[in-house]
């Protein structure tokens, strides 16, 4: 039993030298990424890579889990496991030693393998992970190493009957690495990291950035919007617009260096600077947004006024081909979306390259300094933030980002509605209850909204005044409510006459489809 303990005890020394040598990986490798590479984080790089190569229900776990916070749950996780496997690489060091440094190499190729393939890594991209690998490799040896005569020296003493009074050279040795290596990979990795988000942070210039005024504006309506508490408003706060893409970290964009190359099936290339485009005429349009991984009565939906250039005219600098279909739209991260063409150049439809959101630049999460808003097209065909490039190509050609993981190429919305309040598990009084929610069918329009109480007959609910097609309505009904358990189900009827699909379906492949029924319980 002592001989167990005593291994257990140099085994957690040995676990906590693997996790200080995998703190100095790290350190070494943002600091040289703060010099030559900012985009060479391994662990943003890494986690970057799992997002891409997550099985699809796991990413759907995640969104409709964690929401927005699904990248921070990631980043956490992703720092457990570093912690777990350094410890384990600490172990392996001191009971087969070089297994150790074996194990911290294979994970600095990982992490280089991981970066490196990223798009726009530079050319010293895989430096940063080498000069890490190799930084926490010596520190490890080296601890491990005092720890093994540390161990070796207090085994000799006990054989001989004795134990050194005062603590041995290897014992003081190896202490003083980890204290030492364990601080300056602290202040050095925090530091590194915190100077190169300050470094490259645009919050500043989108703060300074001022905007031409639009050449025209959006008019709202009288009765655009109800008054009933608990309803979404008409135009959704930025701080509360939904997001959903596959950026680790918010990329950093300087409109002054900013570029947009049109190429592929087009009469010629151009390339446009952030001021050309803005300089080419803004209007304001009012365009509701959909993500695909919206659940029936998700929230993964909003609007906004958006201040943007027709996607068309931008197009036709290029004069796409006539044997073209799709437009490849690719973002600084290197996500692609696949367009159908013929959305982007209708002139009966408002796909935009906007640069402002409700008033102000885009927000740096919501794609600043430019992205794409396409009404009628789920966000994963249409919505590319922090735009570089639009490809003029085909869709027998090409594919984008998410059409090898199970979601169709071409993805119009299907239109649909929502009930917000009361909602389930918030008891109301009996009397008369607002029942309110809101209904969209981009491009299309919503005809009229219905409701129904248990199995009474549907009732038509009061609309508010429409802005356009593309923007989502608000409803509501009063309702006599009784004491008791009620279901309330709510559809839609878009202008084209079409009722909203009852059938439930998932998300993927293109949408999911149903109609919302809410248990409201009556007291």
């Amino acid at each position: 039993m002592a001989e167990r303990m005593r291994w257990a005890r140099y085994a957690a020394w040995a676990a906590l030298a693997g996790v200080v040598s995998a703190a100095v990986f790290l350190a070494v490798a943002e600091l040289a990424a703060l010099v030559v590479a900012r985009e060479s984080s391994p662990i943003l790089a890494v986690g970057s890579f799992v997002i891409d190569v997550v099985p699809q229900p796991i990413k759907e776990f995640a969104i409709s889990t964690f929401g927005d916070q699904d990248k921070l749950v990631l980043l956490g996780s992703l720092g457990v496991a570093v912690v777990i496997a350094s410890a384990i690489a600490g172990v392996l060091q001191l009971v087969r030693p070089p297994l150790g440094v074996v194990a911290l190499g294979v994970a600095g190729a990982l992490s280089m393998a991981a970066i490196v393939t990223r798009a726009g890594a530079s050319a010293w991209a895989w430096l940063p992970p080498v000069l890490g690998a190799v930084a926490g490799s010596i520190v490890l040896a080296v601890a491990v190493r005092r720890l093994r005569g540390w161990r070796d020296g207090r085994a000799a003493g006990s054989d001989s009957g004795s134990e050194p009074a005062a603590p041995g050279p290897d014992r003081r040795a190896f202490l003083q690495v980890l204290t030492i290596a364990g601080a300056s990979a602290l202040l050095v990795g925090v530091g590194a990291r915190v100077a190169n988000v300050a470094t490259t942070s645009i919050a500043a210039v989108r703060r300074a950035l001022r905007l031409p005024e639009p050449r025209t504006r959006v008019t709202v309506p009288d009765g655009a919007e109800l008054d009933v508490p608990g309803i979404s408003p008409l135009y959704t706060p930025n701080a509360d617009f939904y997001r959903v893409d596959t950026a680790l970290t918010v990329p950093s964009v300087d409109p002054a260096s900013w570029v947009l190359r049109i190429d592929g099936l087009v009469d010629r290339t151009v390339e446009l600077t952030f001021d050309e485009l803005v300089g080419m005429g803004l209007d304001e349009y009012s365009i509701t947004l959909t993500c695909v991984s919206n659940e029936v009565g998700g929230g993964l939906v909003g609007t906004a006024r958006w201040l943007g250039v027709p996607v068309r005219d931008v197009l036709a600098l290029a004069g796409p081909q006539g044997d073209a279909d799709m437009v490849l739209s690719r973002s600084v991260d290197g996500y692609t979306a696949s367009t159908p063409l013929d959305a982007l150049t209708d002139a009966g439809r408002d796909a935009i390259l906007a640069v402002a959101m409700n008033g102000e630049p885009l927000p740096l999460e919501h794609g600043f300094p430019v992205r794409m808003v396409v009404p009628g097209l789920y966000g994963y065909v249409s919505a590319t933030k922090w735009l570089t490039g639009l490809t003029v190509t085909t869709f027998a050609a090409d594919e984008a980002y998410w059409t090898p993981r199970g979601y169709s190429a071409k993805a119009p919305i299907k239109f649909s509605s929502r009930m917000d309040t009361p909602r389930t598990g918030q008891p109301v009084p009996a009397g008369r209850v607002p029942l309110a929610g809101v209904a969209w069918a981009q491009t299309v329009g919503i005809e009229r909204v219905e409701v129904r109480i248990d199995d009474e007959p549907w009732q038509a609910a009061t609309l508010s005044s429409p802005v356009n097609d593309d923007t989502w309505v608000q409803w509501m009904l009063e309702w006599d409510a009784t004491p008791g358990n009620h279901n309330v189900t709510v559809r839609a009827v878009n202008r084209a006459g079409d009722l909203q699909i009852e059938e439930r379906a998932p998300i993927a492949p293109d949408g999911s489809t149903g109609w919302q029924r809410t248990l409201i319980r009556v007291t």
